[in-house]
């Protein structure tokens, strides 16, 4: 059972996939669409005049024409001119649901106490009359929205609606439904050909992407404006809605699927099973031409070619009136362009398509494919495995936008992605999981005596936990605080180890960011290197970055001391330090015996290290380092400090003094103090005592133009050494070598 569970769960997690699949989450059908949206922001359907533009009540025309609303009558010349013009059909992307308030009849009813001017206004024509008139002229089409108001109100039908479906479907049981209806008036409503609603239902991101060409009130289905127009334009009387399971079309998951097609006379449209249109929309900027402003319909030298036998929307685009819509390419599309593009795509031809079979074949490509990720991640490492998963995913996509492009299809690539990434996702975590436990057990085994680097090392690779070592170029640190038992004898047992632990910490903490690792503490000395276990190209500077950082940290830690003694009572004494930092070939690995041993380093170089740190206080500098060091480092203050051999070494050793970084080495004193001081070496090493006494007092004076440097020590060692070989010189073949006696 054991060996089987790994295929059990990540079928499981396969199962669970497909349910959210099944289920159409909104969280998952919005990402779904954000990627269509993608494809059509980067592939818009191409603009070709259809026969279809719009009527804009623009700012320019309502500056030129008067606010609205528009009186009546001037409506009525509108739709007047365009009957002159050619237009094949007015649509009105708007409702007339009271009466024109300029109407003589209205406006008699402000004069309620004047009988005889009441006389007088009723002798003028109704102005919804005169406009109803004008609608009667021409083919037009007015529109409504369907509510959720508490009205009793039923649209008046223009038309006859048929349906074609398997015995005992209807489309009703599909088609959103509301409550009622805010209309145009009867008189103006009775006078056209066509009446339609223009509600657009945006998803819940309130994006528009599909609009309903169907929708219900009351038991009773009634089209979209755009529908209307057509339909119109076309001289057809009715529509025939097929679902799923009529004459010709296929039925998948049960006796019907929904809606499928809607019939206008010679288009037979596509939709969703709930009667909605997928709406593919042009560039925002392809087609300005689609607008016309109204006032310019008006005017004599209008030409007439621009809305002859055109299917016309009277709508606006005025920010105004707040009849904006937010589009995958637009966030403020005007809403009568909506209707106007869906008719455009119709007359085109040009449909996005999600037949009702597409949701099953979603789940049978993702079963497959995560039946052959399930296969393959059991053969392949987690790297090839994630290269796997991102070739499908990336396959899924791929056939998906070149189905768009070709087809208008609109197939998922999200949901078989979920369905691998989630596979994906539970095997790598049942193999981190596994693979934890065997690294737990390591680390248990060693963590309380071992490095945590070499721990998750052994972690990785348990074959190292075994003894030897190899040569490699490291770089060593030793630090030690200066003059440590006078500052111990202020505390008892109890308070030296919290200042120890105080000190060792942040100093802890700067090697450590510096990708340093510490070998032991010496009481209070600490013991470091780089470039092992880990490999670091830039150890010798990342050691001496740390050795100055460490300086940083004791400035804060002797701060922080300072006021507490204040606070006690008690006399302050500063802590300081001296560091050594050496680089050469040394021996590093595990150390010790079979029963225990620890991961260390060995070496001449290593013993070097300790012996430059012992000689930071002969020479009155805080970081001594050798010369294999100063050749690693480039751009940081350094300054030659002597020639030595030390204890326990044969040969000579160039030592070198840390003064500091970049910004104390790009500083000209600073530059005019290390010539200097190579003319003073240069001096006393060829016996020219006099004139190295000299130079010696020329860099004394460009100390103090450098507040960070502090050389009087070193200044006063080698005056006093001059001043005895002026007494007992050294031998002739003397080399300048100084031997150190101390460590």
């Amino acid at each position: 059972m054991k060996k089987y569970l790994p295929i059990l769960i990540s079928l499981s997690v396969l199962l669970l996939a497909v349910f959210l699949k099944s289920q159409q989450f909104p969280a998952i059908e919005l990402v779904k669409f954000k990627v269509f949206d993608t494809y059509q922001q980067y592939f818009p359907r191409d603009y070709e005049p259809m026969g279809v533009r719009i009527i804009d009540i623009d700012d320019e025309s309502l500056h030129k024409l008067g606010q609205w609303p528009w009186p009546r009558p001037l409506l009525g010349k509108l739709v007047t001119r365009l009957q002159e013009l050619g237009a094949a059909v007015i649509a009105f992307d708007i409702v007339f649901a009271e009466p024109d308030r300029t109407s003589p009849g209205e406006l008699a009813k402000l004069w309620h106490d004047r009988p005889e001017l009441q006389h007088a206004l009723s002798l003028f024509p109704d102005h919804d009359e005169q406009f109803a008139e004008s609608l009667a002229q021409m083919y037009s089409v007015t529109g409504f929205v369907l509510t959720h108001d508490s009205q009793d109100v039923l649209p008046n039908k223009k038309f006859g609606m048929s349906y074609a479906g398997a015995v005992g479907t209807s489309p009703l049981d599909y088609v959103r439904s509301f409550p009622t209806a805010t209309t145009s008036l009867p008189g103006l409503v009775s006078a056209v050909d066509g009446n339609g609603f223009f509600n657009s239902i945006p998803d819940a991101d309130g994006v528009v992407r599909r609009i309903p060409l169907l929708l219900q009130t009351k038991g009773e289905i009634y089209p979209s404006l755009a529908m209307e127009a057509l339909r119109v334009a076309q001289g057809a009387s009715s529509y025939t809605v097929k679902m799923a399971g009529a004459s010709g079309e296929a039925s998948y998951g049960g006796t019907s699927t929904g809606i499928t097609h809607l019939r206008n006379g010679h288009f037979e449209i596509p939709t969703d099973k709930y009667g909605n249109f997928l709406m593919y929309y042009t560039d925002t900027d392809a087609a300005n031409d689609r607008y016309i402003s109204a006032w310019q319909v008006l005017d004599d030298n209008f030409d007439a070619s621009l809305v002859e036998g055109h299917i016309l929307f009277l709508g606006t685009s005025a920010p105004g009136l707040k009849d904006l819509r937010a589009t995958p390419m637009d966030p403020s599309l005007p809403g009568v362009e909506v209707h106007a593009q869906a008719l455009e795509q119709v007359l085109a031809e040009q449909y996005l398509v999600r037949p009702d079979w597409m949701d099953g074949a979603e789940v049978v490509m993702m079963l497959a494919f995560g039946i052959i990720l399930i296969v393959v991640m059991a053969q392949l490492t987690a790297i090839w495995g994630a290269v796997f998963m991102v070739v499908v995913q990336a396959g899924a996509i791929y056939f998906s936008l070149h189905m768009f492009r070709t087809h208008g299809y609109l197939i998922d690539p999200i949901s078989p992605g979920i369905a691998i990434l989630l596979l994906y996702l539970t095997e790598s975590l049942r193999r981190y999981i596994s693979s934890e436990q065997e690294r737990k057990q390591v680390r248990s085994a060693f963590g309380q005596y071992m490095s945590p680097v070499l721990v998750e090392q052994l972690a990785k690779d348990p074959n190292r936990l075994k003894l030897g070592g190899e040569m490699k170029e490291l770089s060593v640190l030793f630090c030690d605080i200066r003059g440590f038992t006078t500052i111990s004898e202020q505390f008892n047992a109890q308070e030296l180890t919290a200042f120890i632990n105080r000190f060792l910490t942040p100093m802890t903490n700067v090697i450590l960011e510096r990708k340093g690792t510490i070998d032991k503490y010496m009481g209070d000395c600490i013991m470091a290197f780089w470039n092992a276990p880990l490999d670091d190209e830039a150890h010798a500077r990342n050691a001496s970055e740390a050795a100055l950082g460490m300086f940083a940290e004791l400035r804060e830690l002797n701060a922080e001391r300072k006021v507490r003694a204040e606070e006690e009572g008690r006399e302050y004494l500063p802590v300081n330090i001296g560091i050594g930092i050496n680089t050469g070939e040394i021996c590093v690995g595990n150390m010790g015996s079979e029963q225990r041993f620890d991961y260390s380093v060995l070496g001449d170089d290593v013993n070097l290290a300790s012996r430059l740190e012992g000689q930071s206080k002969t020479y009155g500098v805080d970081i001594v380092i050798g010369e294999n060091t100063r050749c690693q480092l480039e751009n940081m203050a350094l300054l030659e400090l002597d020639l030595i051999r030390v204890k326990g070494k044969t040969s000579a050793v160039t030592i070198y003094a840390l003064m500091g970084d970049e910004s104390l080495y790009e500083k000209p004193a600073f530059q005019e103090l290390v010539d200097l001081w190579k003319k003073t070496l240069k001096a006393y090493r060829t016996k020219e005592w006099d004139g190295a006494r000299n130079f010696i007092n020329l860099c004394r004076t460009q100390v103090a133009k450098l507040e960070e440097v502090e050389l009087e020590t070193l200044f006063r060692l080698y005056e006093a050494r001059i001043a005895a070989y002026k007494i007992t010189p050294p031998p002739e073949d003397w080399d300048g070598v100084f031997i150190a006696t101390s460590k």
